[in-house]
């Protein structure tokens, strides 16, 4: 089934560039009835502020909400991670419009401005586990977010400790208030059931460990609804089918008078 990739603004070519060369058909979603045809959703990275108001503008949010609840499998790399989040701090003043369903909080420019843009090593041992590779992932910041504190449902998928340059700043210090950890260390990449996000941009790389992760978490969330699905056809079936032999039994049922002898 295609992977969807919301097509307004950033890095969506990039995406499906990375999902072609896994052998993976990439659409561009632009329009809410188009997400009909896709089993999925990759939200891109860009600048969040726009997407919104091109996605508000096209009326995509309850189509995106709705997607989300459904249980669809969602990626939201950098910008799109902010998309997911419930609780998105940071932001300018009246904020943007947001997806949510991921539960967490994310400073929505917590490594600063374009030019504080960095590229840094990510300790990844779960995608390593999965997808073989080294246990490490050169992961490309750009603008990024950070995400500040997660759900108890949230899995932790990677962290970066905060540099020196960043601990003094404005973003750092309102962070704090948040989780007094965010000084140390951040977390930039989150997994929770249907819903995967990550702080830095994998489709800049030539490491395409996170498509194939999110393709088998697509597949994987494929066979658990089919599994679902049969099992409630076949506990409706089966009771169907107890009915009938119930009905069956008091039809041919004969009721026996008692015989009294003189």
């Amino acid at each position: 089934m295609a992977i969807g990739v919301l097509a307004f603004q950033g890095s969506f070519n990039e995406h499906i560039a990375a999902l072609r060369r896994i052998g993976v058909k990439g659409v561009e979603i632009r329009k809410p009835e188009q997400l009909e045809n896709v089993g999925a959703l990759i939200i891109p990275g860009g600048e969040s502020t726009t997407m919104a108001k091109l996605a508000e503008f096209h009326n995509m949010f309850p189509a995106l909400r709705e997607f989300v609840k459904m249980g669809k499998p969602v990626w939201g790399t950098c910008a799109g991670l902010i998309f997911l989040a419930n609780k998105v701090v940071g932001q300018k003043a009246g904020g943007q419009e947001l997806v949510g369903g991921l539960d967490c909080t994310v400073h929505r420019n917590f490594f600063g401005s374009q030019i504080q843009s960095f590229e840094a090593d990510i300790s990844v041992p779960h995608i390593a586990d999965k997808e073989g590779g080294p246990p490490g992932f050169r992961g490309v910041f750009i603008r990024a977010p950070a995400i500040l504190e997660v759900g108890s449902e949230v899995e932790v998928l990677a962290e970066v400790p905060v540099p020196d340059t960043l601990k003094n700043s404005d973003a750092a210090k309102e962070s704090a208030e948040v989780n007094p950890e965010s000084l140390n260390k951040v977390i930039v990449a989150v997994k929770q059931r249907n819903l995967l996000g990550t702080a830095f941009h994998p489709e800049l790389t030539a490491d395409s460990r996170w498509h194939l992760y999110f393709i088998k978490m697509v597949n994987d969330l494929s066979q658990e609804t089919e599994t679902e699905t049969e099992t409630e056809s076949e506990s409706e079936s089966t009771s169907s089918i107890i009915k009938a032999g119930d009905l069956g039994a008091l039809q041919d049922q004969k009721i026996e008078l008692p015989i009294y002898l003189p």
